[in-house]
């Protein structure tokens, strides 16, 4: 591929990523109207948003076979349509029933995007790790303008379904976008990346898989949570207004739109993985706990920041990029496996956050610091499988440089 139609490529699947920020968080956002819409409390709201898990894990694993065996732009097509489905019917879903099918729906476009695009990343040869970092970011800067346009149609008493119809508007012209550009050829195995945990054993190899799939589960649980409660948790339970606290998830967007700049300029340097995984995951957890502790709100402000420039400066993709590199010739599987316990997560946190929130919102977001917790330690498992001669050394190389 000439490095022309790369751009073009690359521009359509950050545009798709964009729209999923906003997928992420719409429902989170628009519970309370939601509620009004289908007469139905917040909690039994929060539960549709358990329907996208569903759509995931009964979409990953396949999508990621058929993508290794029919080629990446099958799925994003598939990804995009089902989105445009989803986008276009929340809004007007008579009740919970058919909301919860849509959600499903959403799970699966999800699982379409990630399973096409992620490989696609991996196969344009490059710096494909740092480029699909970048995905994070794409991610971000629609979950950073959403609670921005959510709080102004509030603020203006407009129909909330306009926070849809700007998704439907992008899918649209992006669909157009992504017939006209080329994919590159499917199952490549790059030697770069091949080479680089070649050296491993069997045992530590297949020890690393496991704990980078649970991994999956909890850096997604993590941010998933964070986003889902973070705006009712202001204002319930710490009194801020609706401005400060919708200001909250957009700080944490803007964090993770920061953090991910920096992670790419650092894997474009070839500044440790396992490294940044460890550190992030570190920094992260100890804001997490600041934002479940403090009552102040420039302090609340600035930990939303640091957590968003950390869990969610493209962790997860990292831990992505290690996974796809220890099975080359199986990207579709690996990405589907990688993402199905993702899935889980997004089918399992609204339950039981939304059980416990019946005693205390608080309570659901101290169960986000257990998860940190559980995501910290199996990095740092999967670092000492895939130990990366002189990590450090390399770090510190950087960093005086």
């Amino acid at each position: 591929m000439t490095n022309k139609m790369k751009l073009h490529l690359s521009l359509s699947l950050y545009i798709n990523y964009i729209i999923h920020g906003f997928g992420l968080i719409i429902l989170a956002q628009n519970m309370a109207s939601l509620g009004h819409l289908w007469n139905a409390p917040i909690a039994t709201v929060s539960y549709v948003v358990s329907g996208i898990g569903i759509g995931r894990l009964l979409a990953y694993f396949t999508f990621g076979y058929l993508s290794d065996r029919f080629g990446r732009k099958l799925l994003i097509y598939i990804g995009m349509g089902t989105y445009l489905i989803f986008f276009t019917g929340i809004p007007f879903a008579p009740n919970i029933q058919v909301a919860y099918v849509l959600s499903i729906l959403a799970g699966v476009a999800n699982s379409g995007l990630d399973s096409g695009t992620y490989p696609t990343f991996m196969e344009m040869g490059g710096k494909e790790s740092a480029s699909n970092v970048f995905i994070k970011a794409a991610m971000s800067l629609g979950e950073f303008v959403l609670p921005l346009l959510v709080t102004m149609l509030e603020a203006k008493s407009m129909w909330f379904g306009w926070s849809f119809m700007l998704p439907v508007a992008l899918l649209v012209i992006n669909l157009i976008l992504v017939t006209r550009v080329q994919f590159p050829q499917r199952n490549q195995a790059h030697q770069t990346g091949v080479v680089r945990e070649g050296n491993i054993s069997s045992a530590k190899k297949w020890i690393a898989s496991g704990a980078l799939s649970i991994y999956g589960y909890s850096s997604m649980a993590v941010m998933i949570l964070f986003t889902q409660w973070i705006t009712m948790y202001s204002t319930k339970e710490l009194g801020y207004s609706s401005l400060v606290a919708h200001g909250l998830l957009s700080l944490y967007s803007l964090g993770s739109i920061s953090g991910v700049v920096i992670v790419f300029a650092l894997l474009r340097r070839q500044v440790s993985e396992s490294l940044l995984l460890i550190v992030n995951n570190l920094i992260s957890l100890l804001a997490l706990i600041v934002i479940c502790m403090t009552t102040v709100q420039m302090v609340s402000a600035v930990a939303a920041f640091i957590f968003g420039f950390t869990a969610a400066s493209g962790m997860m993709q990292v831990a992505l990029n290690m996974f796809l590199r220890l099975f080359p010739t199986h990207k579709g599987i690996v990405t589907g496996t990688y993402f199905m316990f993702g899935s889980i997560a997004t089918f399992t946190v609204p339950i039981v956050t939304g059980w416990l929130s019946k005693t205390s919102i608080a309570l659901a977001m101290q169960f986000d610091i257990l998860i940190a917790i559980l995501g910290t330690i199996v990095v740092i498992v999967a670092a000492v499988m895939l130990r990366e001669k002189h990590a450090l050394s390399t770090m510190e190389r950087v960093v005086s440089e």
